[in-house]
């Protein structure tokens, strides 16, 4: 008897009007039903995402971030089609889904027109694979990064030093933006020295290049060998550029790779005994000022009497005088 009753009353709180306007109504039920939905839809886009991924494991010829975007647009599929069922459940007919879409078009005018820009971003970005999970890029601002997480407003970018950075999906649509790893994980690093004037150029282009080929963080292919390359004559050194091909996880670490080169091309050169050089000024002193010609000082002085001794005074336009020389 009293699980009846407690049945009725559940009954009739479910069928309670909340919301009655005209001859729409909107009771508990459709309220509770909707929000179900969105849990349902919520647990089988779970599922599906990790089914997608066990199948993308398995099978090795599915790349990972490959298998990342199809699980994407698989959540975003199942959450719309949720939506429109949300909505359905709650009355919302099609020609009252045009009334409720006006008036969101008018909200996005005003308010959601970013959110809305990203999102639609966003999905650019997975149906043209121009970015991918684990990519390595770098912003117009000069930010560098490997790409996380695709959410529906940001890009997740994780940075060098380890700071994860929300970047918004239209960034990567409307600005330029330098992947690393877009086709191939290849990529050429190059690094400046010099030597002292008076070393042979050849010799120090064959001991860097025979030692940069023999390092491990450079590709050995055949059009990617390392070159050393002689750049120029500087103020106090004779200029060399190292140019090496690295790839895979290096590609993502631009400042150890560097530093190894740096160190590869200064063990190179104590080898060799070839001097690296500071850079020189050279100064020249005079020991003073060439002495005056007596003769020379007083004729300029006898010319300068002379010159004084004719001129004389003459009137201008406005009445006042003024010393003019005789003709």
């Amino acid at each position: 008897m009293d699980s009846s009753l407690n049945w009725q009353t559940i009954k009739i709180w479910l069928e309670s009007e909340l919301i009655a306007i005209g001859s729409f109504t909107l009771n508990t039920y459709q309220i509770v039903s909707a929000i179900g939905v969105f849990l349902v839809a919520g647990i089988i886009s779970r599922l599906l995402s990790r089914g997608l991924k066990r199948v993308a494991v398995m099978r090795k010829n599915i790349p990972e971030s490959q298998a990342y975007a199809m699980t994407r647009l698989l959540s975003y599929t199942i959450y719309v089609l949720a939506t429109f069922l949300a909505l359905s459940i709650l009355g919302l007919t099609f020609d009252k889904f045009a009334l409720v879409a006006g008036a969101l078009s008018v909200g996005i005018g005003f308010g959601l027109q970013n959110i809305v820009s990203n999102f639609i971003s966003g999905i650019i970005i997975l149906f043209e694979r121009s970015l991918r999970v684990g990519d390595f890029v770098e912003l117009e601002n000069g930010l560098l990064g490997e790409v996380r997480e695709f959410r529906i407003r940001s890009t997740l970018i994780r940075t060098l030093g380890n700071e994860d950075i929300l970047v918004p999906n239209s960034e990567f649509i409307s600005k330029q933006v330098n992947n690393w790893t877009l086709d191939d994980d290849y990529k050429r690093v190059s690094v400046n020295f010099g030597v002292a004037y008076g070393t042979d150029p050849r010799l120090v282009i064959d001991a860097v290049s025979t030692a940069a080929a023999s390092h491990p963080d450079t590709v050995k292919d055949k059009d990617k060998l390392p070159g050393v390359l002689f750049s120029g004559f500087g103020d106090s050194s004779l200029d060399f550029k190292l140019v090496v091909w690295i790839r895979g996880d290096l590609v993502k670490k631009p400042g150890l790779v560097t530093s190894n080169l740096l160190l590869l091309v200064h063990d190179v050169l104590k080898e060799e005994h070839i001097e690296v050089p500071f850079p020189q000024r050279d100064i020249h002193i005079r020991s003073g000022l060439h002495p005056v010609d007596p003769a020379s000082d007083s004729t300029l002085s006898k010319q300068s009497q002379e010159l004084d001794s004719t001129a004389e005074p003459s009137t201008s336009k406005n009445g006042e005088k003024a010393v003019g020389l005789k003709p």
